[in-house]
């Protein structure tokens, strides 16, 4: 069982059951897309889920019927809310209506009488605590009253429960077959242990102990494959299954004919094959035990993320601290968490001082210092204080359940490279189907004696060592893996889209401030032109800076309240973007800003050119400020770089990237930062609406683009870009402008976001070239191309094993992914 999340406004990630093959994707797919509503659809056989995204609120009881037609079904939880303050049916009616509104909500009942909401909902499609939120909103109080057991305890129950029926399946099947595969192969070997055998026992009395043995295989065991093979023949929607239980029932069939009515057969053509039917179902199952092992190995970082999140909460109730299950957290709670306890929600500190562990959202490894009116993120560790936080976002809002959230769409996507991949596998099984008819026939009436028997042989073989599986896991299993490591790394991909374009990035253009830098200018220095008095000129400067947000702004405010100093009322105001300041403090007009803006200004600034030049050429930024028309001071603001800039910056041009820095700073100043960092190429002097003309510029020349910003002031740039990257805060992933959130500050994650790109897309590409080399290798060979040849047949218990490596294979090569190790 997988789960479902409600991942924006109009898209459900529904759980499928019953997928056994790439066959079985289209099929789903094929019956969601013709819905109404329905833009797009996207089937990942790795994680059992479809992603739909809707153009209305989805109808989520149009979609599950589509599915159950379609032969597969959709796991459900029933989640049960206490409502208090309902007076009349009016009331319960109203919460019921409002409920069965919600998007991702299958039906809902509301008792009166008790003071319950009874809501079934697609696995993990909503919380608890969500529905209960949205009731509370109504204008009735609700709380969780029976949450039902916690996602990641279900998933981990669902995944033990299908490997031990998997296993109790194969060890049946195993004990089953021994004996017949001893007493026959061990006559073709040995064959004077054929003749004791068939001496000793007689022929007819060994056959019918295979046929005794064989049935309990084929309808013990095997019955799985009739039971959804059968029904998707019937639908002529042909898979895996189908392909399994027609090669078995055939061999089996056959034999079960020759051993009761052997007259109907010609002459010569009197064979039991019980050893290949129990075989071919043996090594099928171990094939599917092994592949539902690797599958949950590949959804391990959905599982680590999932355990961050505690189960309960201490919480200020009713005048006294209760223990309460995390889902029943309510915002604005008083909540308290004790020293090396995981924070339950994202808050801020209201009492206590401590510091907090937040690798696991940025991955640094330094706990960070948390006082009073400090942001707090649910699942980070608390150290040795103890700490009050007032509850801001509970549920599926916090910055966690985001990330989840986020892995999952990435994990759920369909890369452009699946597209073959579909258009195979949409035709695939029917054709090995008439291949199989094709090679039986050919066989019978062309073959050598007996050709009966060998038609039937190589028919079945064909049926068995057909494999879509391999094909269909070949890309989602690497996405997950892929997307899942990067989550470990703190990098976060919006979409698999994402994944495939950053492999094919050429140059990689980096925001200035914030980026390379720090994001936190400091006032260096202050040298006054003419009789200005310093101290007078930086408090009325400060007293402008002080109107505007900008970091040089900020810097200079910063820096005469270090000094001091006081700030007058401003008495006129006016902030032109991306240029500078005007306004008048103390009955002086005041203009701050670049040289550039000041000439703009109509100031003469003659004199300070070389000052100017001095400080870019350092690196420092030049803010002139003049009074009365005329230039009174130079201020120099330094904003230093991050200690893992010049080293991204390397590994990124080792990667053989083009590096462009684009900034609004003046072309000096740039230049000297770029000269520190190692950037060649730099655009200098733009307006925010700048960089996007900078990204067009040189998307123009053919290139793909990745622009790396801080996902606020860049987001234009980060939306005009193949690929954008934003340098997350640590709280912040919900950034819409971008395809990818760096959840740290360390530019060394950009190098490995493209890094992991590249491996993750070298992976899938291995993964699709073995799977179709096997098919388009053996499926020939099983047909019996080799015969007139080398005089080889491939036996169809050889097929079997081939048909279910080729998926653990995919499946091995996938979770090589898990020890990527980008370069330091």
């Amino acid at each position: 069982m997988s789960s479902t999340r409600r991942t924006s406004p109009h898209t459900l990630i529904l759980p499928i059951t019953g997928m056994g093959c790439a066959a079985c994707v289209t099929r789903v797919e094929d019956a969601l897309k013709p819905l109404p509503g329905v833009d797009t659809v996207s089937v990942n056989l790795a994680t059992e889920k479809a992603s739909v995204t809707t153009s209305t609120s989805p109808d989520v009881a149009a979609l599950v019927q589509a599915i159950r037609k379609s032969g597969y079904d959709v796991a459900f939880d029933t989640l049960t809310l206490a409502v208090s303050g309902m007076s009349c049916a009016a009331c319960s009616s109203r919460v019921q209506n409002l409920l069965e509104r919600t998007p991702g909500v299958l039906e809902a009942s509301v008792n009166l009488a008790t003071g319950q909401a009874r809501v079934r909902i697609p696995a993990g499609a909503l919380s608890a605590a969500d529905l209960a939120r949205r009731i509370t909103e109504a204008g009735y109080e609700s709380r969780v009253h029976e949450a039902g057991p916690d996602r990641e305890d279900r998933e981990r129950v669902a995944r033990k429960q299908e490997l031990s029926r998997l296993r109790r399946a194969l060890i049946l099947a195993a004990v089953l077959t021994l004996p017949v595969l001893v007493l026959d192969m061990g006559g073709h070997f040995f064959p004077a242990f054929h003749h004791m055998v068939h001496g000793t026992l007689g022929t007819q009395t060994v056959y019918l102990l295979f046929f005794l043995l064989a049935t309990g295989v084929q309808f013990g065991p095997g019955l799985r494959f009739y039971r959804k093979g059968a029904p998707a023949l019937v639908r002529g929607a042909p898979d895996m299954n189908s392909l399994v239980m027609l090669g078995t029932s055939a061999a089996y069939g056959y034999s079960v004919v020759a051993t009761f009515l052997p007259g109907v057969l010609p002459a010569g053509s009197v064979h039991v094959y019980y050893e290949a039917s129990t075989v071919i179902i043996t090594l099928v199952l171990l094939g599917r035990y092994l592949e539902a092992r690797a599958k949950g190995a590949t959804s391990e970082a959905i599982r680590k993320l999932m355990g961050l999140r505690p189960r309960t909460a201490r919480v200020w109730r009713d005048g006294d601290w209760a223990e309460v299950d995390v889902d029943q957290v309510q915002p604005d709670d008083r909540v308290q968490v004790r020293p090396g306890e995981r924070i339950p929600v994202d808050g801020v500190v209201e009492e206590g001082r401590s510091w907090v562990d937040e690798s696991m959202i940025t991955g640094e490894p330094v706990p960070v210092d948390k006082q009073i009116g400090a942001a707090l993120v649910g699942g980070t560790i608390n150290g040795q204080g103890a700490l009050t936080l007032k509850a801001q976002r509970v549920g599926s809002d916090t910055v966690l359940a985001q990330i989840i959230r986020m892995v999952e769409s990435a994990q759920a996507a369909r890369l452009p490279i699946q597209n073959l991949v579909d258009q195979v596998t949409r035709y695939f099984v029917p054709a090995v189907m008439g291949i199989a008819l094709v090679t039986f026939l050919v066989w019978f009436f062309f073959g050598p004696a007996p050709a009966l028997t060998l038609a039937l042989v190589n028919a079945v073989a064909v049926l068995i060592i057909a494999c879509p599986c391999a094909m269909g896991l070949a890309t989602p299993t690497s996405i997950m893996v892929g997307t899942g490591k990067g989550a470990e790394m703190g990098v976060l991909f919006r979409g698999g889209d994402a994944l495939q374009s950053l492999r094919d990035v050429q140059v990689v253009a980096l925001d200035k401030t914030g980026t390379l830098t720090q994001g936190r200018p400091e006032l260096t220095g202050v040298s006054v032109l003419g009789e200005w008095d310093e101290a007078e000129v930086l408090t009325l400067a400060a007293a402008l800076e002080a109107r505007s947000e900008h970091p040089l702004a900020q810097a200079v405010v910063r820096g005469a309240r270090e000094r001091g100093l006081t700030l007058p009322e401003v008495e006129h105001f006016d902030s032109l973007s991306g240029r500078g300041l005007q306004g008048r403090v103390k009955g002086r007009e005041m203009v701050i800003g670049s040289p550039r803006f000041l000439a703009e200004s109509n100031i003469d600034i003659a004199g300070t050119e070389a000052s100017v030049a001095h400080l870019a050429g350092q690196g420092v930024t030049p803010v002139l400020v003049a009074l009365g028309g005329r230039p009174a001071a130079l201020l120099g603001i330094s904003d230093p770089l991050k200690p893992s800039a010049v080293a991204a910056v390397a590994r990124l041009k080792s990667l053989g990237l083009k590096v462009v820095m684009v900034t609004g700073d003046d072309e000096r100043t740039a230049r000297a930062v770029a000269r520190d960092l190692g950037i060649d190429e730099v655009v200098a002097q733009v307006l925010p609406e700048g960089k996007v003309e900078a990204v067009q510029r040189l998307r123009a020349s053919g290139m793909k683009v990745a622009f790396v910003g801080d996902g606020i002031n860049d987001a234009p740039a980060l939306a005009a870009a193949d690929v954008g990257l934003a340098i997350g805060s640590g709280t912040d992933v919900a950034m819409e402008s971008a395809s990818v959130v760096l959840m740290s500050d360390d530019l060394r994650h950009v190098a490995h976001a493209i890094a992991l790109s590249r491996a993750t897309i070298r992976n899938i590409q291995q993964n699709l070239f073995w799977a179709f080399a096997y098919n388009a290798t053996l499926l020939p060979v099983a047909a019996g191309v080799l015969y007139p040849f080398f005089g080889l047949l491939l036996s169809p218990m050889f097929a079997a094993a081939a048909m279910s490596l080729s998926s653990v294979s995919v499946l091995s090569n996938a979770l090589r992914l898990k020890r990527f190790r980008p370069a330091a």
